[in-house]
């Protein structure tokens, strides 16, 4: 056989002659850190497993500003038993993109980046997914009906917009799975990867995502880990001119500031950093803060450089302040003696971020309103929903600083052990 008849008879598992869905036992939502650490607890399990992420690989990592050193030493941010060496104290950005980057091609880890996760839904007991029509795509995946159980809703996809609606209902059911309706556009015919072992777990979920070119995918999946982390849900301010296109939530080099006046908002970490770079770059820095003083959690060696800035008045700081509106060329600051204009070409907003839990929301994981801590167990990273896991900073909720990666990166291990008790010691 030879081109795509070829392709669906030795790569595919086929009905009726046509190309179904691909099918996985695991399928990552996350490619961070927590995420391939994950996959490759479960490919050591025996488990076919791949990762999911709308953005590039470790897109978390690649975000931080390009001078940045990690607090944390190489050794604590090692995974999958790969040593992660530097020649420095502390691992910079650079020196753990090119490290993981080496971890995943070393255990060939499939990796579906760019690709955005669009809906989520739950089989039922007995059913399957089925092919619509046409070679190598998908027209329509239909969830066989079947007693019992749960059953997953409509999941139809705008232009990179989430699913109209995902519905969880018990009972039986016959629910489709609609592919989104831009026109021309169709189910990917997707390869399974040489490398990985079939899939050996019944599926469980229908996931339905989309590439950055537009081609809608549905995966199959025994398990659905989330490791979804925080970066792209940004905390906001929530005040006028706060979409300006001069205003980022993201830092990357004082460079682009140059000689200009620009405002970072914000007292931990990230806007001592952004301030500091932006200050050695030539920028007209000042510092809003609503604390009474820098968080207690700044690095104790990067402390004493913004202190005494702050002190000499290199870097203007405004404390127990907030931004009141956000102008094309200045900022509205109020103060504990009255609102301030200051002059920003720039505004940096550096004020964390929120977790992404809109997966599991769809599914009606209970999420604590107060902690933002989703509901699982412990010992094996499970949710209340049967299959459904999550890794690394999502199960701190709103306080990221419970988890990173020194002991995220252990979660996989849970979920592996947890889903091949077999295997267990």
């Amino acid at each position: 056989m030879t081109g795509d008849s070829a392709m669906v008879g030795a790569d595919q598992r086929a009905v009726g002659g046509q190309p179904e869905a691909e099918r996985v036992d695991v399928l990552i939502v996350g490619a961070g850190p927590c995420g391939l650490a994950t996959a490759i607890a479960c490919q050591r399990a025996g488990l076919h497993a791949e990762v999911v992420d709308r953005g590039c690989l470790v897109s978390g990592i690649y975000g931080y500003p390009t001078f940045m050193n990690f607090f944390s030493t190489a050794e604590r941010l090692s995974i999958g038993g790969i040593p992660f060496s530097v020649a420095t104290e502390k691992p910079s950005r650079r020196d753990a993109l090119a490290y993981y980057r080496t971890v995943t091609s070393h255990f060939g880890l499939r990796v579906r980046q760019y690709e955005e996760v669009l809906g989520l839904a739950v089989l039922g007991e007995g059913e399957g997914v089925s092919a619509g029509t046409g070679a190598g795509a998908m027209d329509v995946a239909r969830v066989e009906g079947g007693s019992g159980g749960v059953a997953g809703g409509r999941i139809r996809g705008g232009a990179g917009a989430p699913p109209e609606k995902n519905i969880v209902a018990a009972g039986p059911a016959d629910a489709t799975i609609v592919p989104p309706d831009s026109a021309g556009e169709r189910w990917e015919d997707v390869r399974q990867h040489a490398a990985s072992p079939s899939p050996s777990l019944a599926p469980r979920f229908a996931v339905h995502s989309r590439t950055r070119s537009g081609r809608a995918r549905l995966t199959t999946a025994h398990a659905v880990v989330v490791a979804t982390g925080y970066f792209g849900h940004p905390n906001r301010l929530g005040v006028p001119g706060e979409e300006l296109p001069h205003v980022t939530h993201l830092f990357r080099e004082g460079h682009e500031a140059f000689q200009l006046p620009v405002v970072v908002v914000g007292g931990g970490n990230s806007a001592v950093d952004a301030a500091l770079d932006l200050y050695r770059a030539g920028a007209l820095v000042t510092l809003v803060h609503f604390g009474p003083d820098l968080d207690s959690n700044v690095k104790p060696w990067v402390r004493p450089d913004i202190v005494n800035r702050i002190r000499e008045g290199s870097i203007v700081a405004h404390f127990e302040s907030r931004v009141a509106a956000i102008e094309p060329e200045t900022v509205l600051v109020s103060t504990p003696d009255g609102h301030l204009i200051v002059p920003a070409e720039a505004v940096y907003t550096m004020l964390g971020y929120q977790p992404n839990n809109a997966l599991l929301e769809q599914l009606a994981v209970p999420i604590d309103p107060v902690t933002g801590i989703p509901l699982y167990d412990a010992s094996s990273m499970e949710t209340s929903v049967p299959g459904v896991y999550i890794a690394g900073v999502i199960a701190s909720g709103f306080d990221a600083n419970k988890t990173f990666i020194e002991n995220g990166r252990h979660h996989g291990d849970l979920i592996a052990r947890h889903l091949r008790p077999d295997l267990a010691p």
